[in-house]
């Protein structure tokens, strides 16, 4: 793209003609600069001497060369008669003294004379054209120069009012007086009417307006036009960074071998929004550039209100979607269908549903005690197929043990309870022979991307459960994966088989279904919130842990330890929660407890792939990755499992 090639076009114009001509204009009695400028440049001119014939000085020189000729025909007839006279007086001389003999022949001479005497006179010669000595033609034309006009306006000035007021202090005393007042009638009318408000005020709670919706029309008229502006400007604000998330590619990485590095990019905040966790982050599947950030807080001490919000890349500095909620947001989760759907769990047990085209800050859909909500925070939610009667529904999991179905049907969520967590060798007998169960808390779940019924849940005392949503009694299996929270559980994007999960316990560990023990662990010196596998490779993953760092595996290039270890949260008090990779473009997206969220490109050697080899095609597609992530995992596979 930078050695595009942009085409110029040559205009008439000239380009040393002067553009600021300014003339003293009698009409408006000012100087008034000159719009039309004489562009016509002359290369060559030749004075001639040629001259026209209507002209007149060309007559003048044509009656002046006609008398000319008239003239001299004159002169030449009188020389001639002259002459004759001569001869002839000289020829009758010669007659007298012949004699008488040559009468005769003097008669006839003397008739001849007469004859001659008798002729017209010679005519006149006929007047000369002039002649074109140098066979040369000379044309000229010239096109008319359009008449110059004066076009003004002139808008009608608004009109203006003046207001002058003196104010002394027993005014300024009454007005006292008069507000005290006031505000004693509005307490008594209070008293009166407590009930009628507090009615009110849960009519209003109801209809809480966004910033859109309580703008002025004029300003909606606008709004798409200043979204492009304000984009445009951020885009000129931030054009280092937007040049480097576009080209840089990080030069050095040749040099390191196996090592990479993130390069950070934009950093995401919002003002009402800083005393707040990211407690999660979703890329929308439509809209690449486009992702939400749910705000809320860990620590169940200092609970409070939440807020989603939606970032796009194209403008860091403000955020396209605002919606804020009584509880805390815990999760979310886009619908792949229909990207304007978000699903959200809060840390009241409560899962709504936000429609972000319709512009109001509550969401459209919202369970409720009545409904079955949770006892517990939402940990996670995820969007499933839509069910036999086409109706929308989502899962959701939760501290209090429960794995819930919630279908839309007839515009209400309804819920049906898939699984109960309970924790093994936990039976009480209880009253009137009564068996009581403690039940498990779960944390996090991922569904099988090729298996609709499979998914995996993790729960607060670090075991993993592979489930089924055909078995609502029992597991399909059971994993003693961690000593702590597991915080994350993900199927891999390309391999059916293999899953990664991340604990309180500082490890990452990678997984094979179908065998108990994992095949990778990873030590990362420190509580790891979030790992989540790369959408371009089978075999790279990221990880973030509580110290404030970012770490990247590629198990094709290093199995036993990280490329990338980069600290990107400089504060003691601060952690990172959450990291998610962006499905089209080499970035990560981190969310830290601070309520920023920071974007990071890849550099080079993060995101390798396999090299060329000379006359063959580097093959790519899903098979190449699965076939890629086999390899290593029959290397760490034991014996008797491969038999």
């Amino acid at each position: 793209e930078l050695k595009e090639e942009f085409t110029r076009i040559l205009t008439a114009n000239n380009p040393h003609a002067p553009q600021n001509i300014v003339r003293y204009s009698f009409k408006e009695r000012a100087y008034k600069p000159i719009s039309y400028v004489d562009q016509m440049a002359i290369h060559f001119s030749l004075n001639g001497n040629m001259i026209l014939k209507d002209s007149d000085e060309g007559r003048r020189q044509s009656i002046r060369l006609s008398t000319a000729a008239e003239k001299a025909p004159v002169e030449t007839s009188a020389v001639t008669s002259e002459e004759t006279e001569i001869k002839d007086e000289e020829s009758t001389g010669d007659t007298q003294a012949a004699g008488d003999e040559e009468a005769e022949g003097s008669g006839t001479a003397e008739v001849a004379e007469a004859a001659e005497a008798e002729e017209p006179p010679c005519p006149r010669m006929k007047e000369q054209k002039l002649a074109n000595q140098f066979n040369f033609i000379e044309r000229a034309s010239r096109t008319l120069n359009n008449p110059m006009r004066e076009r003004a306006c002139q808008s009608e000035p608004t009109p203006c009012k003046n207001f002058s007021a003196t104010a002394n202090q027993w005014e300024i005393y009454d007005a006292y007086v008069e507000e005290l007042q006031k505000m004693e009638r509005s307490k008594e009318k209070e008293k009166t009417k407590v009930q009628i408000a507090k009615r009110e005020e849960e009519k209003k709670k109801g209809r809480n307006l966004t910033s859109l919706e309580s703008q002025s029309d004029d300003i909606t008229k606008i709004s798409k036009a200043a979204k492009i502006m304000e984009r445009m400007v951020n885009q000129n604000t931030f054009d280092d960074i937007a040049q480097d998330f576009k080209y840089f590619e990080d030069a050095s990485d040749e040099y390191r071998d196996q090592q990479g590095t993130l390069l950070p990019l934009w950093k995401f905040q919002y003002d009402k929004t800083k005393r707040l966790a990211v407690t999660a982050i979703s890329w929308n599947p439509k809209y690449k550039d486009l992702f939400a950030v749910g705000y809320g807080s860990y620590d169940f001490m200092k609970q409070g209100q939440g807020m989603l919000l939606l970032y796009t890349m194209k403008n860091p500095s403000f955020p396209e979607y605002v919606f804020s909620s009584e509880s805390g947001v815990m999760c979310l989760d886009f619908h792949n269908d229909h990207p304007y759907l978000m699903a959200v769990g809060f840390y009241d047990g409560n899962v709504a549903i936000y429609n972000v085209k319709k512009a109001t800050s509550q969401p459209s859909y919202r369970s409720s005690a009545k409904s079955g909500k949770h006892t517990e925070p939402v940990w996670q939610v995820k969007w499933q197929k839509d069910d036999m009667d086409n109706n929308l529904n989502f899962f959701s999991i939760s501290s209090d043990g429960r794995i819930v179905s919630w279908t839309l049907v007839k515009n209400e969520l309804v819920h049906t309870d898939v699984i109960k967590l309970s924790v093994e060798g936990t039976t009480m007998q209880g009253p009137e022979g009564l068996q009581l169960q403690t039940l498990g808390c779960g944390t996090s779940f991922d569904f099988h991307k090729k298996i609709d019924y499979l998914f995996l849940v993790g729960t607060e005392e670090g075991k993993i459960y592979k489930c089924s949503k055909y078995y609502s009694s029992q597991f399909l299996d059971v994993f003693e994966a961690h000593h702590m929270a597991v915080d994350s559980v993900s199927w891999n994007p390309y391999h059916l088989k293999v899953f990664i999960s991340c604990s309180s316990d500082w490890t990452v560990k990678i997984w094979d279904h179908t065998i108990k023990t994992p095949m990778f662990i990873y030590d990362l010196n420190s509580a790891v919130g979030d790992v989540a596998w790369s959408p371009y490779s089978s075999t790279v993953f990221a990880a973030v842990t509580t110290d404030g760092k970012a770490h990247v595996f590629d198990l094709s290039i290093n199995k036993y330890e990280a490329l990338c270890t980069q600290l990107v949260v400089a504060k003691k008090k601060n952690k990172i929660t959450h990291i998610q990779f962006n499905p089209v473009y080499p970035v990560v997206i981190i969310g830290d407890e601070q309520g920023h969220v920071t974007s990071l490109k890849l550099s080079p050697n993060l995101r390798r792939m396999p090299k060329e080899k000379k006359g063959q095609e580097v093959k790519k597609g899903p098979e190449v990755e699965i076939a890629k992530l086999d390899k290593l995992l029959n290397l760490v596979r034991e014996p008797e499992s491969k038999a």
